[in-house]
């Protein structure tokens, strides 16, 4: 099998005074990559010119983990730190009023079957409540309860379902926003911390991003979504935080931000892969944004070191950085040869 020829194709630096950041988020409609850079707020990076056009308004102060986009509605949220979030428009950019959900939030995600958009709030003594709301009207419909206090990405397949992954249980949660309730739950054996999804809705495949724990080694794992069945599984690098499918090209992308690598898998049919290669990045490159389109991947990171301060997330690294310096940040830009 002859090398892709993955790599870096540009950096494009952002001044800063050094925030940390999370989810990333493609509008391929208006060129756009929404990138959550917390106390920086949500950032707009137009893709054609390579700079920031735009901070949503109020998404500083609120701490951004990331945007959610429902282009059907010209409908963007910013997901925030502080319990709320913040719609705009696709279109304008032009911010909403926030609307207040609970004291801490992670993100959320839109299912386009049911039109609804389900949120991670912060957990509870018995496990989480995810927030349902209506698109593009944003009123609350209801509460979905998941045994979990680390929900992390999900996907809907367009038919109703809507799964989760859940990192401290190592389980993928089956949901049904229109009912409001939770259809099926099944372990994720050889996946230690489950943590990032993309979906396969043709062979009904569920991706798996692992990040792995004292007993299982960080991996890359497939679930056929009609059994619960793990098919698939083969490691890859630590700190994984993001994981993306490509039908056409039959390619999966796996970031790692604490090994430094980016590894690719080609779909040889549902139930079996091979590793294509194994990109070197730079630390902390952990999440992705595929341009389905240019076949181009985005990322992001910055120079960061581990205060030992303070709180330092151990379940990722013992040396996790927790302390970016100012004017380091930078948009990485990945293509083929």
């Amino acid at each position: 099998m002859a090398l892709d020829g993955w790599h870096l194709q540009d950096t494009v630096k952002i001044p800063g005074k050094g925030s940390a950041w999370d989810y990333l988020a493609l509008d391929g409609t208006h060129n756009h990559l929404f990138i959550g850079h917390r106390k920086e707020g949500l950032q707009v990076f137009d893709l054609a010119t390579k700079t920031v056009v735009k901070t949503i308004a109020g998404t500083e102060s609120a701490s951004s983990n990331g945007a959610t986009l429902a282009p059907e509605f010209d409908l963007g949220i910013s997901n925030n730190e502080n319990g709320t979030i913040i719609p705009f428009k696709l279109s304008t950019l032009e911010a909403g009023e926030p609307i207040k959900l609970g004291e801490e939030l992670d993100t959320s995600h839109y299912d386009p079957a049911s039109k609804r958009i389900v949120v991670n709030m912060a957990s509870g003594a018995d496990g989480t409540d995810l927030v349902v709301l209506e698109a593009p009207s944003l009123k609350q419909v209801g509460i979905i309860k998941v045994p979990t206090k680390k929900p992390e990405h999900a996907e809907a397949d367009g038919a109703g379902n809507f799964y989760l992954a859940a990192r401290d249980t190592e389980m993928v949660y089956r949901l049904d926003t229109k009912s409001l309730a939770v259809t099926a739950s099944w372990p994720t054996p050889g996946c230690g911390q489950t943590n990032s999804v993309a979906l396969d809705a043709a062979n009904k495949r569920l991706m798996l991003g692992c990040r792995g724990n004292a007993s299982t080694k960080p991996s890359f794992a497939v679930m056929n979504v009609e059994t619960g069945a793990i098919v698939f599984s083969a490691e890859v690098g630590g700190g994984n935080d993001g994981v993306a499918f490509d039908a056409q090209l039959k390619r999966i992308f796996l970031t790692n931000g604490v090994n430094a690598v980016m590894n690719i898998f080609e779909q040889k049919d549902a139930d079996h892969y091979a590793q294509v290669e194994a990109l070197g990045t730079q630390a902390g490159v952990r999440s992705l944004a595929l341009d389905p389109k240019t076949k181009t991947i985005y990322s992001v990171t910055a120079e960061g070191t581990a205060d030992y301060s303070k709180k330092i997330t151990t379940s990722v690294s013992p040396y996790y950085a927790n302390t970016f310096f100012p004017d380091t940040f930078a948009v990485l830009t990945y293509g083929k040869k």
